[in-house]
């Protein structure tokens, strides 16, 4: 193939499956076979279709050139917006599924349902974003870093005059963060070598913008710690899809009679060491009866668990989010303990909204967003110490009518609370007045 060599492919293909799992690597080739295909520009595995002589990052200096040439370069502020039309043009990292449905797909569909038009693209898909910039009155970013193809695409934003919202839900770029994330002692010394020495990339990105939106009242006040921009919550939440997705996954195989399953999910490599928090009464808890299981999705490192539990523990590698909702629906609860870290208590609640979307009663701890979803004792249980969650889990385990009314309630309060809305506390109506003021 021009511009890529199938050596390099294959071992782009490999270094996904190893840090994100197969899944994930599937879907990336999958985008690029797609976009060979289509002839769609820059890929997510490298090269191009239309710039593989020049480069990605100088698609866009001939026209530059061109205009400049022409005394055209420069533009006045948009008629667009003075004649009250608006048009959001997102440019992402699409690379990670889940990061893609709550931060660009549920975005868009939350915008459009409001009457504002709403394209997104991959940022090295870098014809495509380009377009989409043309006809666009704002422009919003998700999870970029500085680099060859984002800086130029920066630039022709600035050109357009088109004002810049960064978006972010993960605190890439702290080094304090990183430095004290107890996930990262799962990892390779290199992994978290190359994330801190990624963050100054993503700081720098979100210093270029004008204002910054984050998905957690902890990621704000740590991004304020970095940035003198604007910061603003636009919490993940159910929409639609989450919605209809639980209720399918609900008509299907729910609790087994007899065998009660407590459901931890990971989405990725090191959350091994946040299910150690709780693994003393959790395993006390499993072995006290042969008909109790513990429920492991997704991406785990079984050695981290004590050998005596082996025999009851069951594992579901992840699949797409359906599978992943019918798998967690076999759960007659979810545990979610959180390390009590800098970078922890950044992290959103999306854990339990998958929970609820199902009726699956959640169990969390008191680190990140989750303690603020979860009403305590009324759609699940919120644990202070290793006490309440053992007494958390007797419970649910003594009186499974009382599992089936968690997680009822659960449902309804995700479809009241944290439905795809204008309520402020999911979506700051600053954010709202960004847009449409």
């Amino acid at each position: 193939m021009a511009g890529i060599s199938i050596f390099a492919l294959v071992r782009r293909f490999g270094s996904a499956w190893r840090n994100d799992g197969l899944f994930a690597a599937i879907s990336r080739a999958g985008s690029y076979v797609r976009r060979r295909v289509q002839g769609a520009g820059i890929t997510i595995l490298g090269g191009t279709a239309a710039s593989h002589i020049t480069g990605a990052d100088q698609y866009l200096h001939g026209i530059w050139q061109t205009l400049a040439r022409a005394d055209a370069f420069h533009i006045s502020d948009s008629p667009a917006i003075n004649r009250g039309r608006r048009q959001i043009a997102m440019i992402a990292d699409l690379n990670l599924p889940q990061c893609r449905k709550y931060r660009v797909e549920q975005l868009a569909a939350f915008w459009r349902g409001r009457g504002v038009d709403f394209d997104y693209a991959h940022y090295q898909d870098v014809p495509r974003a380009a377009r989409i910039m043309q006809h666009a009155t704002h422009l919003m970013e998700y999870r970029l870093q500085t680099g060859p193809a984002s800086d130029m695409l920066r630039y022709e934003a600035r050109r357009l005059r088109l004002p810049i919202l960064y978006d972010l839900d993960d605190p890439l770029f702290s080094v304090s963060a990183y430095e004290t994330y107890r996930n990262m002692e799962a990892l390779e010394p290199r992994m978290k070598a190359h994330f801190v020495s990624e963050a100054p990339k993503y700081l720098s990105m979100m210093n270029g913008a004008d204002i910054l939106s984050v998905s957690t009242p902890g990621m704000a006040a740590h991004a304020t710690l970095y940035s003198g921009r604007p910061v603003f919550l636009r919490r993940n939440f159910a929409d639609e899809q989450t919605l209809a997705a639980g209720s399918l996954a609900m008509r299907g195989q729910g609790p087994e009679e007899g065998i009660f399953r407590v459901g931890f999910a990971s989405g990725s490599k090191g959350h091994e060491i946040d299910l150690a928090e709780i693994i003393d009464p959790l395993a006390d808890f499993i072995l006290a009866d042969p008909k109790r299981r513990l429920m492991l999705i997704g991406h785990f490192d079984l050695s981290h668990l004590p050998k005596a539990l082996m025999g009851q523990v069951e594992t579901a590698k992840f699949m797409d989010y359906d599978g992943y909702l019918r798998t967690l629906r076999r759960a007659n609860c979810a545990v979610m303990p959180l390390c009590d870290d800098a970078f922890n208590r950044c992290k959103s609640a999306v854990r339990v909204l998958d929970a609820a979307a199902v009726a699956v009663p959640a169990i969390v701890g008191m680190v990140g967003d989750l303690p603020q979803v979860v009403r305590a004792d009324q759609t699940g249980f919120v644990a202070a110490d290793q006490g309440d969650w053992m007494a958390a889990l007797r419970a649910l385990a003594a009186d499974p009518a009382l599992a089936r009314h968690l997680g009822q309630a659960a449902r309804l309060d995700l479809e009241q609370r944290w439905r795809g809305s204008d309520q402020p506390h999911v979506i700051a109506p600053e954010l709202i007045d960004w847009v449409e003021a």
